[in-house]
């Protein structure tokens, strides 16, 4: 098959790679740009391991062929924050022990966070449903909930 050029906004930098056709977003993210925070778990769109951000919602990338991205906004885990400053996401995770094992966490954070860039004062029942598609194989979701209701709380109040 053919490569074709995928031109995309990538954690807010233009891109343009050569994809071929039947190249999964996933793929392209973790083998071509060595974002590798994007994780690969089920490959079948169950566990959320692999959650990106696509113009503003969470979409599990494993499920998203690469040309479907293209003139997209696509953010990653690798563009949330900096090991400088980190995102209130990730703080909070961190903070409340919501990391656990650590394999959702970027997916958790990314669902998380398209949640919070459309609403700033989520309701619990809204967490859930937001973070619904990740899989925590570890504890839990409480710490969790607890970490993105924290985050949105910190948020609102440095606005």
């Amino acid at each position: 098959m053919s490569s074709k050029i995928l031109k995309f906004t990538l954690n807010g930098e233009p891109t343009e790679i050569a994809v071929a056709p039947d190249d999964m977003l996933l793929d392209v993210l973790r083998d071509r740009f060595d974002l590798t925070g994007t994780k690969k778990g089920c490959g079948a769109g169950e566990c959320g391991a692999c959650t990106v951000i696509i113009n503003g919602e969470a979409v599990n990338s494993c499920m998203v062929p690469a040309m479907k991205a293209m003139g997209a906004n696509v953010e990653t885990i690798e563009g949330v924050g900096t090991p400088d400053k980190f995102h209130p996401l990730q703080e909070a995770f961190m903070d409340l022990g919501a990391i656990q094992c650590g394999f959702c966490t970027p997916g958790m954070i990314m669902s998380s966070k398209a949640l919070l860039d459309k609403t700033t004062s989520p309701t619990r029942k809204e967490v859930k449903k937001a973070i619904a598609g990740n899989i925590c194989r570890c504890t839990g979701y409480v710490k969790i909930e607890k970490a993105v209701l924290s985050a949105a709380e910190k948020m609102r109040e440095n606005k």
